[in-house]
């Protein structure tokens, strides 16, 4: 399971290797209401992400990890939502990968500095789908799942 954690929306992706290859099971994005307090959003995304570890049972998940911000107050808010993530994981005994965004790219594209729609087309093929999976933050968090599979022995 790859995570691209967020405050307003935190994207998942759900796949499956079998020998060398990847298959998509599920993807989407956990969003939240800015009407809630920044607790109660918290709180949402801990509630999702539990109902879809039971469903699916990960054996681990990958998520992305803050390297770099431009905007503090983003990456304040970034940092939150990956604190609940792991902690909602690491309380569900399942292994935690941590990724960079360099790191994401480089697995996936094979070039550490290639832009959103080259990964997005790479995940794309990778996964033999039909078209770009919708929003960028599955797209992303399916990026972190192609990663960690492919970094996993």
């Amino acid at each position: 399971m790859g995570i691209d954690p967020g405050t307003a929306t935190t994207g998942y992706g759900i796949i499956e290797k079998e020998n060398d290859n990847l298959k998509m099971v599920d993807y989407g994005s956990i969003k939240t209401e800015p009407k809630f307090s920044t607790a109660e959003r918290l709180k949402q995304i801990d509630k999702q992400l539990t109902k879809l570890i039971k469903k699916y049972k990960p054996q681990k998940i990958a998520v992305e990890d803050i390297f770099f911000f431009k905007n503090v107050k983003t990456a304040i808010k970034v940092s939150q939502a990956r604190g609940v993530i792991l902690s909602r994981a690491a309380q569900m005994k399942i292994l935690i990968d941590e990724y960079t965004p360099l790191q994401i790219k480089q697995a996936v594209t094979s070039y550490g500095r290639a832009e959103k729609i080259q990964v997005q087309k790479m995940v794309k093929l990778l996964l033999d789908l039909k078209e770009i999976p919708q929003p960028d933050d599955a797209a992303d968090a399916l990026a972190a799942a192609i990663c960690c599979a492919n970094s996993t022995k």
